[in-house]
């Protein structure tokens, strides 16, 4: 992925992993969010979370097709009334203890430059959309600008290196 930065010069740039974009999004996360994300998860309406239906989730959030066998995993590392589906109370504790996954400062730092595509030392509206948009993500207007909202502690419309730090550690503690 090139972009054009300041003066018209061309630059490389690496496309912002996956998860951390998810991690980021997750720090918002309502309760009610969780269970929508959870009914997305739950094609059929069930009530819980099948192979299938995980294989199904996982390609669509951009992981491809995965072996049958890693999906089979991933359900019995959540599923803790072992009965080979992911129930929304499993699907929450798995939410929430994901949420909670530390990060070093280094790793905070890597992830804000990340997003900080054009190397203002703010995370904008712009870049949020360009980083989605990269990861082939379609989150909706409303979306990144309830992101940046949650972050943006001193409510000048971007997201400083302090307040992106600031949604990293709060994840730890939700």
């Amino acid at each position: 992925y090139q972009r054009r930065v300041h003066g018209g010069e061309r630059s490389e740039v690496a496309h912002p992993p996956v998860h951390l974009f998810i991690r980021f999004f997750m720090a918002a996360l309502t309760d009610d969010q969780i269970r929508e994300a959870f009914n997305l998860f739950d094609a059929d309406g069930s009530g819980a979370i099948d192979a299938e239906e995980m294989a199904l989730a996982m390609k669509g959030l951009g992981f491809g097709d995965q072996p049958r066998e890693k999906i089979e995993r991933m359900i019995r590392s959540i599923d803790t009334d072992e009965n080979g589906l992911i129930e929304y109370d499993e699907f929450y504790k798995m939410m929430k203890a994901k949420m909670s996954t530390k990060d070093s400062p280094e790793e905070i730092l890597k992830a804000f430059q990340l997003f900080d595509i054009d190397k203002t030392g703010k995370v904008s509206f712009t870049n949020l959309k360009e980083v989605s948009r990269m990861l082939g993500e379609n989150p909706g207007d409303d979306v990144l600008q309830e992101m940046i909202a949650e972050a943006d502690e001193d409510r000048d419309g971007e997201i400083s290196f302090e307040e992106f730090k600031n949604v990293m550690i709060q994840m730890r503690g939700k």
